[in-house]
């Protein structure tokens, strides 16, 4: 299968990795923002065609999907063209920046029945799995689940500490990891959601700063902390408080309370994400993480919207 990588930036950089240990797999072309970047990734990821244009991209010979990891602003603009000219779409979190946005993806997602798969790569974690795994069997019963995503992000810059063209977005991006999972992990689109803000940076005009609540029919709540103000490196971790026992999640490993490492089996992350969207193409059916399936994530997304606007600092 032929393929187009759009954006050279880190999680460009992630999946080019991970596609290319993949024999049935080939990346023939890269749609990049800025051309002397794409040049250098191309160069050195053996990539025979790279353009600022997308659409030239994916209108290269034999080209059959493409992976989108360009900025959030156009990931549902981008989706629907690669889906309207006859292309499989992988596409990064978070699908749209409105609930409106997203929708209309699922709509053409759903017209051209098409693979079109967001990238919610908790659900192919194997820490994450065995939690909903214990949760959904009805051995472990939740109390309380404890969120934090942490990052320093005061300057208008990628992980690189290189200048973006784009400012990120702390809700519909950073936290709709969190989002999606607790849908996921409760099973239910019907939570309980408000969120507060801090002040507004002066120069990104975004929240820095960001708590969020949720609480599932079952009585379990969620507290989220999300923070671009964080000294320090990136940082998410979560602690499932139950009846039965309380877990960390940290890093990918799941430890008890006495810190011993719950033992999972089966590879995790975005190895297993990326082998879903290129098995879903080749059986032709939905991903398990489609657009039209992660759409209520979006839907309470724009809850935690509406809560922050009516609360303005």
């Amino acid at each position: 299968m032929k393929i187009c990588i759009a954006g050279e930036g880190a999680m460009g950089l992630n999946h080019t990795k991970t596609i290319k240990q993949f024999d049935d797999v080939e990346i023939v072309s890269l749609a990049c923002g800025v051309e002397s970047d794409g040049a250098a990734f191309a160069k050195e990821w053996d990539i025979p065609h790279y353009s600022t244009n997308l659409e030239e991209c994916l209108s290269q010979e034999g080209v059959e999907a493409v992976v989108l990891t360009t900025p959030n602003q156009v990931h549902a603009a981008q989706a629907i063209t690669a889906l309207e000219m006859g292309k499989h779409v992988l596409v990064e979190i978070p699908m749209g920046l409105s609930l409106e946005e997203s929708q209309r993806l699922v709509d053409v997602e759903e017209k051209t029945g098409l693979v079109c798969m967001v990238c919610h790569t908790n659900r192919y974690g194997t820490a994450q799995r065995e939690i909903v795994r214990r949760v959904h069997a009805g051995e472990f019963h939740l109390h309380h689940v404890i969120q934090q995503t942490y990052f320093m992000r005061r300057s208008n810059t990628n992980m690189y500490g290189k200048p973006r063209s784009w400012t990120d977005e702390l809700l519909w991006h950073q936290a709709c990891h969190m989002v999606d999972f607790m849908y996921w992990l409760f099973d239910d689109p019907n939570l309980d959601a408000w969120a507060q803000t801090g002040p507004n940076h002066s120069q990104l005009n975004i929240p820095m700063d960001i708590t969020i609540g949720l609480r599932a029919p079952s009585g379990c709540i969620v507290t989220s902390a999300n923070s671009f103000n964080n000294h320090g490196p990136i940082t998410a971790t979560y602690r499932f408080i139950g009846e039965e026992a309380t877990y960390l999640l940290e890093k990918g490993k799941l430890t008890d309370t006495e810190g011993n490492e719950v033992p999972l089996e089966g590879p995790s992350g975005i190895a297993v994400q990326d082998r879903e969207f290129i098995n879903a193409i080749g059986e032709g059916r939905k991903p398990s993480t489609s657009c039209t399936t992660c759409l209520p994530t979006m839907a309470i997304l724009d809850q935690l919207q509406k809560s922050m606007d009516e609360n303005p600092v």
